[in-house]
């Protein structure tokens, strides 16, 4: 089994490295600079406990990669950029069904997959890992790397799921298949509103940024819950016992400096993935006649802050927290 990583950023550049560290065959499919520096230089991987470069063979496409069975496609983009990565995807397994696993934040892109690819699995992800730079990838833990679940979309799980499983455990990762995917993703997705709050308005003020980010996930959880969306787990909000148990530490002499929206922005990406976080809540919230405005001051702001150049911090919690009290409610 080769496993080809599409997208070989935060996630996907640090499970690639340990896949291919633990003896599996791994691709990754990269771009720009960053696919450069790994053709040229190797993939550097930093963790608390060592800082290794590693020839991984890397391509710019799936065309590239030359797609074929017996491969296991982990897709580690943006939701913002799946529906192009899919197509590229599909073409170029035209001869082949090929397997893909969504090793993504959000609850759209499995759906997205599964109108091209028949055997589409979700993924959960708990893992501290940040790509900032060209051929760099930080991954926080020391022990271990990281939380990854697979289940087989819209549910289930099989012999294909307990062995991509049993490989991440192989490879400093804890995973278990789980029949509940979306259950489990759901929950993170309450995690994930959050940031575009960080993507805003930086590390500071922490009580009203606290203030902030109960809004807008009570709000999100009130509009899962009216739609009769399961969202539990609760390891997705004991950061601070999860953290612990995989020995996250300091790296370069920093610790984990913010999640994956504040690093498309500090990376000046020009697009995040708000509209698949936050969105997802406006979305049902707007199907179901439920106000969201917490969200929806998020969602606006974040592109905003894309849009206008901005570093985050350029907004503080408290205007966030006025103008969603000002939004209106019908």
């Amino acid at each position: 089994m080769r496993y080809v990583i599409f997208g070989a950023g935060a996630i996907g550049g640090l499970v690639g490295a340990r896949l291919h560290q633990s003896g599996h065959d791994v691709m990754l499919i990269a771009r720009g600079a960053h696919y450069e520096k790994l053709y040229a230089d190797g993939l550097t991987l930093a963790t608390p406990v060592q800082r290794v470069t590693l020839r991984i063979p890397v391509a710019r496409s799936a065309a590239e990669a030359g797609l074929r069975d017996g491969d296991v496609v982990l897709l580690c983009v943006k939701s913002q950029q799946t529906g192009e990565a899919l197509l590229s995807i599909r073409d170029a397994a035209a001869q082949c069904r090929i397997p893909l696993v969504t090793l993504q934040n959000g609850v759209a892109n499995e759906r997205m997959a599964l109108r091209l690819f028949a055997d589409v699995y979700g993924a959960l992800l708990l893992v501290p890992a940040e790509h900032l730079e060209p051929g760099y990838v930080v991954g926080y833990g020391g022990r271990l790397s990281g939380r990854i679940d697979v289940g087989r979309y819209p549910s289930g799980s099989d012999e294909r799921a307990q062995e991509i499983a049993a490989t991440l455990r192989a490879s400093k990762f804890e995973s278990q298949p789980r029949a509940e995917i979306m259950r489990h993703k759901y929950a993170k997705l309450i995690s994930n509103l959050a940031n575009g709050i960080e993507a805003i308005c930086g590390h500071g003020d922490g009580a009203a940024r606290g203030e902030l980010t109960g809004r807008v996930q009570n709000e999100g959880r009130a509009v899962l819950t009216a739609a009769g969306i399961e969202h539990t787990d609760d390891d997705v909000s004991d950061a601070a016992g999860r953290w612990e148990r995989m020995g996250v530490g300091e790296v370069d002499g920093h610790s984990h400096q913010g999640g994956s929206t504040w690093q498309s922005v500090t990376r000046g990406t020009g697009n995040v993935e708000t509209d698949y976080l936050n969105g997802e809540i406006v979305l049902l919230g707007r199907r179901l006649g439920m106000p969201t405005p917490y969200n929806e001051v998020i969602q606006r702001l974040t592109r905003a802050t894309v849009a206008g150049g901005h570093a985050p911090g350029w907004r503080t919690p408290q205007n966030l927290l006025a103008e969603a009290a000002d939004q209106p409610r019908a």
